[in-house]
């Protein structure tokens, strides 16, 4: 149930009904294909002539194509319906403090191409470098159309300006990334966080998302984000800035994050503050030898060192309790987790594990699970981005 705003509302008119229809069968086609219209019509409830209508309408406007035929005991031999995934191509930029993914997909998901690139120190080299590589990708894939650019962030993007205005692990200053991407390449670009664009990575693209409506992804990186659909709805806030959890201060005496606070969750929970465990008991204890990453420091719980073990269970213990935060507060099905922390779920899950059962008192069922999108979901969801675009209703009231 969604209550009416009625300072933004759209009147529903046949169109609007037309165009909710004509979705229904593209979604349809796309997860159930290939399908005939006769169960287009069984699975939508639509009449045979509306069907008709809409299919023809698609075919037209290149959405669908026809495929081969069926065969039955009698009648007319249907012809299947595919989803025409070559139709346009969608461009997508992960951004990362260290590397960004830049990649060219189809409408089914699949990347046609993608490249990674070091992170520049400034958006402007970043701009000039990702320009040149989309529009090498136009002129090398020339008979897709070209839209849209989706762009996951490690920050915040103001909702109405669509300008980033908070990444302190990225380091780059408040910038109108978009209107500089969209100078280089003459395409519409829509900015996304990285924990959202996890959401609706998980979301579009996850293999245990079946039937779920209310989902939470933490990511567990440089820093932690959290983003949050909820009712089937992508959760952003007034402002944009709704998800902030990994800069909820946790302990007022802890130390100081990027954000300008002290004591945040990410400060106890991401990969970094696994890296300054490890180091610090390592200079403490009097013994030689640090480690650079978080991926350096899995290779030493492979190989059993106590030390890496202790750092990972410290950041396991963290996570459980921000997690359980999240539970008691959104009790959501399924809470999914993003990040190089997963490949030692099998240490790191019966930690959480326990201390969310010891501190949540709600008996909220929810299924806390590892992330499973290849390739990166944050990726995947740049792409998840302007896919929804094309297969979400059109209609708001």
């Amino acid at each position: 149930m969604y209550k009416i705003d009625l300072n933004n509302f759209q009147v529903a008119t046949s169109e609007t009904a037309r165009d909710i229809n004509s979705r229904i069968i593209l979604n349809l086609v796309r997860e159930r294909q290939p399908i005939s219209r006769a169960d287009l019509m069984r699975d939508s409830g639509l009449q045979r002539s509306s069907v008709s209508v809409i299919t023809k309408q698609l075919i037209k406007d290149r959405w669908l194509l026809e495929g081969t035929t069926g065969k039955l005991p009698r009648g007319r031999r249907p012809t299947f319906l595919h989803l025409n995934e070559n139709r346009a191509g969608i461009f997508g930029i992960n951004i990362q403090p260290c590397v960004t993914e830049l990649a060219l997909a189809n409408l089914s998901g699949h990347f046609l191409v993608r490249e990674t690139i070091p992170t520049p120190a400034d958006a402007t080299t970043f701009v000039g470098h990702a320009g040149r590589c989309i529009r090498d990708w136009m002129t090398k894939y020339p008979r897709m159309s070209y839209e849209d650019i989706g762009v996951s962030v490690p920050g915040r993007i103001n909702l109405l300006s669509q300008k980033l205005i908070f990444a302190p692990n990225l380091g780059w200053h408040a910038t109108d990334l978009k209107k500089q991407l969209e100078n280089a390449t003459g395409l519409t670009v829509n900015m996304e966080n990285a924990a959202n664009a996890c959401a609706l990575s998980e979301f579009w693209f996850g293999k245990h998302m079946e039937n779920v409506r209310n989902l939470v992804v933490v990511t567990v990186s440089e820093g932690i984000g959290v983003g949050m659909i909820l009712n089937n709805q992508l959760i952003r806030g007034s402002s944009g800035l709704a998800g902030e959890f990994g800069h909820v201060t946790i302990n007022e005496k802890g130390p100081l994050c990027s954000c300008g606070n002290y004591g945040c969750w990410e400060m106890y929970a991401s990969n970094t503050a696994a890296v300054r465990y490890y180091n610090d008991a390592k200079s403490g204890g009097g013994r030689k030898g640090s480690v650079k990453n978080f991926g350096d420091l899995l290779q030493l719980v492979d190989q059993g060192d106590k030390l890496a073990l202790e750092a990972l269970k410290h950041i396991a213990e963290y996570l459980g309790a921000g997690i359980a935060m999240l539970v008691t507060g959104f009790a959501p099905d399924v809470i999914a987790i993003v990040g190089d922390v997963t490949a030692q779920w099998n240490k790191v899950n019966p930690i959480m594990a326990e201390i969310i059962r010891n501190r949540v008192s709600t008996h909220a069922a929810v299924k806390i699970v590892p992330s499973v999108s290849q390739p990166p979901p944050r990726l995947k969801g740049s792409i998840a981005l302007i896919l929804q675009k094309y297969f979400t209703v059109p209609i708001g009231i």
